[in-house]
């Protein structure tokens, strides 16, 4: 794993959890998102045990060397946070800060509202915290982008997985890359283009594609080699959650009393730094840092400053 360190593995809510660390002091749990690994931390884990932290990279249920409910309810909200609850517990840790990327940056967010005597703080990458909204979050994406949408598309059980386990290197080369697009020149594309059809996206040569490749090949084995034994089924499920999820926090306290840093990235055009405005209502111990001429895969593309920024805030908050 290009010298990455080797895991551990915990009993957690019902499963088992390999898990990766480096470090001692402050506990720092890092969630990732999909279609990724613990691996994707590989930057800052030693750079945060360098600095005096105890850096905790979970394989996240579903995920590579971690267990894989078979039931799509076991990807639910209270399953997801409760894993890292679990972790806690494991590990004979009272309190830890929650750093999340993308899928693992919604997790972050909810477990303050869900566990909050477990959480001392919360990094937001790209993710930020999103209030419950009117109406059912599938209905909006149908609405917005059309049945041809990712997370539209994973709805149905067993298609996204007929199309994608097959071909783990090429979906992986598509989606991770460097910005290589403003914000305004995505904007400016047809809309056939902006709908986020990753079927439609994987027939396009990859030649063609805007933005270099952000994975060397030691790096993209890594992760086809673990999808390639997985499948991509356990990522896709917990967005098979989303209603269920929007139903299960309709009653929440939406606040956050906890000390909370939001990194975005300037051309990120699925989770945009716009998303992020107003955030301080909620989270009223706000810090915000953007980094620049960066898309989705910040903490990969960028891990120098994600990183300098992550250490800067921890010392000054813990």
């Amino acid at each position: 794993m290009n010298d990455f360190v080797e895991p551990h593995f915990v009993e957690t809510n019902g499963i088992r959890m390999a898990v990766y660390e480096q470090g001692q002091g402050i506990p720092v749990i890092l969630c990732h998102g999909w279609p990724e690994l613990a691996y994707s931390w590989r930057h800052q884990l030693p750079a945060l045990a360098a600095a005096g932290f105890r850096a905790i990279a979970p394989d996240q249920r579903g995920y590579g060397e971690t267990d894989a409910p078979p039931a799509i309810t076991d990807y639910d909200i209270h399953h997801l946070t409760g894993d890292l609850v679990g972790l806690l517990d494991a590990l004979g840790i009272e309190k830890a800060v929650f750093c999340g990327h993308d899928w693992g940056g919604i997790v972050v967010w909810q477990l303050p509202l869900l566990h909050p005597d477990r959480v001392a703080g919360v990094i937001g990458l790209n993710t930020p915290f999103l209030p419950h909204g009117p109406i059912d979050p599938i209905a909006g994406f149908r609405a917005a982008f059309g049945e041809d949408m990712y997370i539209v598309w994973f709805q149905e059980p067993g298609v996204a997985e007929a199309v994608l386990d097959p071909q783990p290197e090429k979906l992986l080369s598509l989606l991770m890359r460097r910005s290589g697009m403003r914000l305004d020149e995505y904007d400016a594309q047809p809309a056939e283009r902006r709908n986020f059809a990753i079927k439609d996206m994987l027939k396009a040569d990859l030649a063609m594609l805007s933005g270099e490749p952000l994975l060397d090949d030691a790096e993209l084995a890594v992760f086809a080699n673990a999808f390639r034994r997985t499948g991509f089924r356990g990522g896709i499920n917990w967005y098979r959650n989303f209603s269920r999820n929007w139903e299960l926090t309709a009653e929440l306290t939406e606040r956050i009393d906890v000390p909370c840093l939001m990194v975005m990235a300037e051309n990120d055009a699925v989770l945009r730094p716009a998303m992020a405005d107003g955030m301080e209502q909620y989270c009223p111990q706000l810090e915000k840092h953007l980094v620049r001429n960066c898309g989705h895969w910040t903490q990969q593309e960028h891990p120098e400053e994600v990183n300098r920024v992550i250490i800067d805030w921890l010392k000054r908050h813990f």
